[in-house]
């Protein structure tokens, strides 16, 4: 098979982040490893919170940050699948406050159906991406899979006393989000042929730009709470956080940036079963006033692939993260605020 011809996303049961376990289901799994997850004055940030990555302090200066992500084809562009992938992998990295340093591929491939020179293009991908943000790609694993899947495991160094955490925010907080949502319906409209160039080009753009300038603009400010959106969808992993810290959150749906296309493919139909599932998810902890359109309700939980960070940034400090954001080319969109109310709940009004 020519590589030319290969349409990589009809290998994938799901797009991207589209394909990971739902958040109802992995909660499941955690409950069960709670008991006997070993302890460690260490561990700065482990699985308790569910955050973006495991922080281990080795000593006053320096702390580990580590992670792993990893998803079948989102795009048929092996080379920007690669990229796709890597810059996933890198943003847990950047959403504790964290730099990345050394990378390892994870692989799985069917070698049987699919050309090994179009491995190496999608590992040319990632590669390219971890150079962009400083890291270096040391190795790796393979394994035969018959469906194509690649992503990284990745570590980094934060400061120990300026970690990032999902379990910061406090009431007050103004929400600022630094990438468009929609991935989810654009890449399910491109595996089914529904998306067009123009709008699936926009995507790819920004599933590969880093969250770096965004971390530098969050640690330069000050901020203590964040997390990077992706999966679980925006709904999803502001909940968490806000579970996570015990407060609740009120949001507007028509602040949040949205990408070209993705309304018009969430009308079409375009919805992954990843988002289903974080609508069911989040249901029990959100109320939409009246007059949010079912569309923008689903965007909102809508399965993102290499999203932005969602920062929960003290109204002081506001400004100095917004000059950040600027200077280093990074939008940050105001989308609500951190309030006193029931953990993890969520209003969302126009």
């Amino acid at each position: 098979m020519a590589t030319q011809e290969v349409k990589l996303t009809s290998f994938s049961h799901g797009a991207g982040c589209a394909c990971k376990l739902g958040p109802a289901a992995l909660a499941q799994v955690l409950e069960r490893l709670q008991p006997s997850v070993a302890t460690d004055a260490a561990l700065l940030v482990g699985t308790s919170t569910g955050d973006d990555a495991a922080v281990y302090r080795l000593d006053d200066e320096r702390a580990l940050v580590f992670t792993t992500d990893f998803f079948t084809p989102i795009v048929d562009d092996a080379y920007d699948w690669g990229r796709i992938a890597a810059a996933n992998a890198l943003s847990d990295v950047y959403a504790m406050g964290g730099m990345p340093l050394l990378c390892l591929n994870l692989v799985g491939w069917p070698a049987e159906t699919l050309p090994l020179e179009l491995l190496a293009t999608v590992l040319d991908g990632g590669a390219s991406v971890a150079a962009e943000a400083g890291a270096i790609v040391a190795g790796g694993h393979t394994i035969d899979d018959a469906e194509p899947k690649y992503g990284m495991a990745v570590v980094g160094l934060a400061d120990p006393g300026r970690v990032v955490t999902n379990a910061a925010a406090q009431p007050g907080d103004v929400l600022v989000l630094t990438k468009p949502i929609g991935i989810g319906a654009i890449t399910t409209g491109i595996k089914r042929g529904l998306a067009g160039s123009e709008v699936a080009s926009e995507a790819v753009a920004t599933m590969t730009r880093l969250n770096r300038g965004a971390s530098e603009a969050m640690l330069a400010a000050g901020v203590l709470a964040a997390t990077d959106v992706t999966g679980f969808g925006l709904l999803g992993h502001l909940h968490k956080m806000l579970l996570a810290s015990g407060a609740a959150a009120d949001i507007g749906a028509r602040a949040v940036p949205v990408l070209d296309g993705a309304r018009d493919l969430v009308e079409a139909g375009a919805v992954a079963g990843g988002t289903r599932r974080n609508m069911a998810f989040v249901a029990p902890w959100t109320t939409f006033d009246l007059g949010v359109a079912e569309a923008d309700q689903i965007l909102l939980a809508d399965a993102q692939t290499s999203g932005g960070l969602l920062i929960a940034c003290p109204p002081d400090r506001l400004d100095d993260l917004r000059a950040g954001l600027a200077e280093r080319g990074e939008r940050g969109a105001g989308i609500g605020r951190v309030v006193q109310g029931r953990p993890g709940g969520i209003r969302v009004g126009l």
